[in-house]
């Protein structure tokens, strides 16, 4: 089931004004009308620098309020993404983009917050989920709901996290 882009009347007044797909829209980024799954990401990252900057203060590790994160976004991405979904009336429109600012964080939980982190990470979610390596494909096409939204983009950042911890270990110190 991959993003699907079809035209809906009034979208961005609905997205402005409705909360859940305010939320699913990635606080409006999804609306973009060229690429709107990268530009989706762009509020993931940030989130990631959050992440990374709140780590520092309370003196916590990073892959632990990563992790944190994860377990309280995906059940609640599983719902809006369905919500969304539905009030749409189209599975995993383009526009829907909640599930990539979550799959995004997933390099966090092995790489500390950097510059070249963050670019690494945004550059390998992209690809993954653009290019959808097997099984990413089977699972775009053959989970339906909410859960259908998400899983793609949590496995495209899995394999990110992968390919970045590849990266940066083969880059000089």
């Amino acid at each position: 089931m991959s993003k699907k882009t079809e035209y809906i009347p009034n979208l961005s007044a609905r997205v402005w004004r409705d909360p859940v797909l305010w939320l699913a829209f990635g606080f409006g980024s999804g609306l973009a009308r060229f690429a709107p799954g990268t530009f989706g990401t762009l509020p993931g990252i940030g989130l990631a620098v959050l992440l990374g900057l709140l780590a520092q203060v309370v003196g916590l590790p990073l892959p632990l309020l990563v992790l944190a994160a994860l377990i309280v976004l995906i059940p609640i991405g599983i719902w809006l993404c369905g919500a969304a979904s539905h009030r749409l009336g189209v599975h995993d429109h383009g526009g829907i983009v909640f599930d990539e600012i979550v799959g995004v964080l997933i390099p966090f939980l092995l790489v500390p917050v950097t510059p070249l982190n963050l670019l690494l990470a945004f550059l390998w979610f992209r690809l993954f989920d653009i290019v959808k390596p097997w099984p990413i494909r089977w699972l775009d096409r053959h989970v339906e709901g909410g859960w259908g939204i998400m899983v793609d983009d949590l496995l495209a950042g899995v394999f990110a996290l992968g390919a970045v911890w590849v990266t940066v270990a083969l880059l000089p110190h």
